[in-house]
């Protein structure tokens, strides 16, 4: 089987991570991804789904034989993701300056581009395949809930885009719930008539301080992300805010989280004579996939095909693997190698970025055996 060039890989990586791509901030990447699907003669579509001319990149692969399949990355970013400078020393890249890198997911794009570069020079039989570049990952997966599946042939999609060694799959990924509330209070002055006002914060700290937070078994997590409220140091405050969120592998016990939460919030603030309307949202949901499972098949024999260890896990993060299975078109999440993400620790070693594309390169030749 022809393998990736890990110097060219580690180019296109290297040049994408420069282009600035903030969540609704991926004009430059779109256009530029755009122009290198369409060089390597592919017909490209921009679904026009995102802010100001961005668009999920969908392009599509003639094939032979075997089992059609795509291939999903997103090209957005988390924050600070501006000015990003990579540089490389042991073989690791990193980033210069006070930055993320971006190898999530600009690891999967890269070495889903150069898998393409290799089918293409080495003219190797494969599936008809699809490629699925999208945007808005970064909040809740807005580019891939976008997607209209109804339009993709492929029966399987993987999507490069989790930490960890190449040859892993994401075997098990989380719902997700966002949960947002509003404490309202009767403001006072803090000084002269204190009892006269109902403190939002006091209801909000006191909601905050009977939720179970972190870790709360080997399948479900709950974090308290944001809080703000008042307006003056010398008022009792009239609202306060908090942002939260649960996930679980299983949405048995995400139901019975949001519950208590409800609950426990509702009655810590009459306690203190204030009210809270709370709003959640069910942002993606879990995938669970078994060992018989054709995406893990595909992953284990292009593993096989590829040289790579094959190893199955399962994950608290999400990818837009949750979402594209929800919207129909059945898809794992796989390992880029990335290391430390969404810190200004983050980085990547190049030779991983080539066993990535060797990897992608694998799975594709396992499905063009599929009869």
């Amino acid at each position: 089987m022809a393998t990736a060039n890990e110097e060219r890989v580690t180019r296109t990586f290297l040049e994408l991570v420069r282009i600035d791509s903030p969540t609704f901030q991926e004009q430059a990447i779109c256009r530029r991804l755009a122009a290198d699907l369409a060089a390597l003669g592919l017909p490209v579509e921009n679904d026009g789904t995102g802010p100001d001319g961005v668009g999920n990149l969908i392009a599509r692969v003639d094939g032979g034989p075997g089992l059609p399949i795509a291939l999903s990355a997103h090209f957005d970013t988390v924050q600070p993701g501006q000015d990003i400078e990579p540089v490389i020393s042991g073989g690791i890249v990193r980033s210069a300056g006070d930055t993320i890198l971006g190898s999530d997911d600009k690891a999967g794009v890269a070495a889903i581009l150069e898998a393409l570069q290799v089918l293409k020079e080495a003219g190797l039989p494969h599936p008809p395949l699809e490629i699925v570049l999208t945007w808005g990952e970064e909040r809740a997966h807005l580019g891939a809930a976008a997607v209209d599946v109804s339009k993709l042939k492929s029966k399987v999609c993987f999507v490069p885009d989790a930490e960890g060694d190449v040859g892993t799959i994401i075997a098990a990924a989380p719902s997700y719930e966002s949960i947002s509330a509003v404490f309202h209070g009767t403001a006072a002055h803090a000084g002269m008539k204190p009892e006269d006002g109902r403190s939002a914060i006091l209801a909000a700290a006191r909601a905050i301080s009977r939720t179970p937070l972190g870790r709360l078994d080997a399948e479900t997590t709950c974090n308290v992300g944001l809080i703000g409220g008042g307006s003056v140091r010398n008022a009792v405050p009239a609202r306060a805010t908090v942002d939260a969120e649960a996930r679980s592998l299983d949405d048995a016990k995400l139901d019975r989280v949001l519950s208590d939460l409800r609950e426990h919030w509702e009655a810590a603030a009459a306690e203190v004579g204030c009210t809270v309307e709370i709003s959640t949202k069910r942002e993606y949901r879990a995938y669970r996939l078994a060992e018989d499972d054709f995406r893990m098949t595909l992953a284990r024999d292009g593993a096989a095909l590829a040289g790579v260890p094959f190893k199955a896990i399962s994950t608290g993060g999400g990818s837009d693997a949750n979402t594209l299975s929800e919207r129909g078109l059945p898809s794992a999440c796989l390992s880029a190698a990335m290391r430390q993400p969404h810190t200004r620790d983050e980085h990547v070693a190049t030779a991983d970025l080539k066993r990535l594309a060797d990897y992608l390169l694998g799975i594709i030749a396992a499905a063009a055996r599929v009869k």
